[in-house]
């Protein structure tokens, strides 16, 4: 349960939009966005809105139904796969959560666009891989709306983890059955997986994934990620970075 503190902090950044005959929109911003767009780091605001039930009419009842309303499940997955992936010996992937800011927006809040680029860069480097890219994983599977929450309270001082628990989610309920289940279906032969969690390794064991060992990506660190990079070394079991940019994770 969201606490009252939290919630009076976030419905000043919520906007219900009513229009005759048609549901209502509930808008939620702005949220500062710093995006590196070609060698400038721009800064933009950030707003998301969903399409509101009728049983949702209000603030209140938004943040009181976001841990149920499961909107990170309204989006499909897709895998790009790269070379003779069924057959080499030597393959490459990577489960790659979504990040609407980070990978399309290029957001330096965090290194998932820096990840999803150089992901397919040694792929491609590799000669065989492939690239599950898990559309139901935004936000740690918490969906982008949520996420915008969970941004705003980042604002305020909280942690990623943290933020996550005061919206009433865990820290990551992302599921990797799925992608498995596909992986199975396009190969049988051993891969590596390319990660920075080992426990992300572990729990894509336990769904069945045959692979012995993972390689590391840290890249892109800078003052606007640098506290979120040290929380999943933290709080999440990362494997710390070396020193990059002047900067230790």
């Amino acid at each position: 349960m969201i606490s009252t503190e939290v919630k009076e902090l976030l419905k000043d950044k919520m906007a219900i939009l009513s229009q005759n005959d048609k549901k209502d929109i509930c808008l939620v911003g702005p949220i500062h966005l710093p995006v590196q767009l070609d060698d400038q780091v721009i800064h933009f605001q950030w707003y998301t809105w969903i399409l509101l039930e009728d049983t949702l009419s209000s603030k209140e009842d938004i943040l009181d139904s976001l841990p149920s309303m499961n909107l990170a499940s309204l989006q499909q997955s897709s895998v790009l796969v790269y070379g003779d992936f069924e057959q080499t010996d030597n393959a490459l992937i990577r489960m790659h959560s979504i990040c609407h800011t980070g990978d399309i927006f290029g957001s330096k809040r965090c290194d998932c666009g820096y990840q999803l680029r150089q992901s397919m860069r040694m792929i491609v480097e590799n000669k065989a891989g492939a690239l599950f890219y898990l559309a139901n994983h935004e936000g740690r599977g918490i969906g982008l709306f949520s996420k915008s929450f969970a941004y705003l309270l980042q604002q305020e001082g909280l942690d990623t983890v943290e933020a996550n628990h005061a919206l009433g989610f865990a820290d990551d309920i992302r599921s990797y059955e799925e992608p498995i289940r596909v992986l199975q279906f396009l190969r049988s032969k051993p891969v590596t997986l390319i990660t920075n969690n080992p426990k992300k390794l572990d729990a894509l064991k336990q769904y069945g994934l045959s692979a012995d060992q993972h390689i590391p990506l840290w890249g892109d660190i800078s003052d606007f990620n640098k506290d979120y990079l040290e929380t999943k070394v933290q709080k999440s079991g990362h494997i710390p970075a070396k020193k990059l940019s002047g900067t230790s994770i």
